[in-house]
């Protein structure tokens, strides 16, 4: 049926297709608002420059820091607290280079606001050592010259340590596994996975430390 003959037919019924149409789109809007023309809430807006107090545990030291909510913990740890040893990276997730512990497990700090780190233990690279000794897995990639351009090496040493406190004794393709989330641009993978095959070894001559 063309488009004339089925406009003749509503207006013989009364109903024209321009009205149809209005109709339609009249009661699409009403689905969309239940029906109801009451205002909805408005969500509450915190301001930009808005500061919070928070309580932060690094390294075995608390901080307490005035931050904006929209921090991430990469940026407080480093901006604010001068950890420099935790990198920048692609700020997304994706690269490591800003890897700490929470709680004993390797963690992207540019991927936790720091207003949700309150009441967790947080250990970047500088709370491994002591004093002038290195731990067990900085130790390691020393002597197994794990690194080139040194700028993943934080990420890398906290992922391993990360997963020698899960697994005293991986095995290379468990290493490979748990190194995985860790990118090393220049490609250093075969020496960073000798030395921490090497740092588990420290770790058990040191009893686990």
């Amino acid at each position: 049926m063309d488009d004339r003959k089925e406009e003749d037919l509503r207006r013989a019924k009364g109903v024209t297709r321009r009205a149809f149409l209005q109709l339609m789109g009249a009661g699409a809007a009403a689905s969309v608002t239940g029906g109801t023309s009451a205002a909805q809430p408005t969500p509450e807006i915190i301001p930009p420059g808005e500061m919070s107090k928070v309580t932060l545990q690094i390294n075995g030291r608390r901080h307490r820091l005035l931050i904006e909510p929209r921090w991430s913990l990469l940026y407080v740890i480093r901006e604010r607290l001068g950890l420099t040893g935790t990198k920048i990276g692609c700020e997304r997730g994706e690269c490591g280079a800003c890897t700490v512990l929470i709680n004993g497990q390797s963690r992207y700090a540019c991927l936790i606001l720091a207003v949700e780190a309150e009441g967790i233990e947080i250990t970047t690279l500088e709370g491994l050592t002591k004093g002038e000794d290195l731990g067990p897995v900085q130790q390691a990639f020393v002597e197994n010259d794990a690194f080139q351009c040194g700028y993943c090496t934080p990420g890398q040493i906290m992922a391993a340590e990360g997963l020698l406190r899960t697994n005293p004794d991986p095995s290379i393709e468990e290493i490979r596994r748990g190194m995985s989330g860790n990118l090393c641009r220049c490609g250093t993978y075969p020496n960073i996975f000798k030395a921490v095959r090497r740092a588990a070894e420290i770790r058990r001559a040191k009893g686990g430390a």
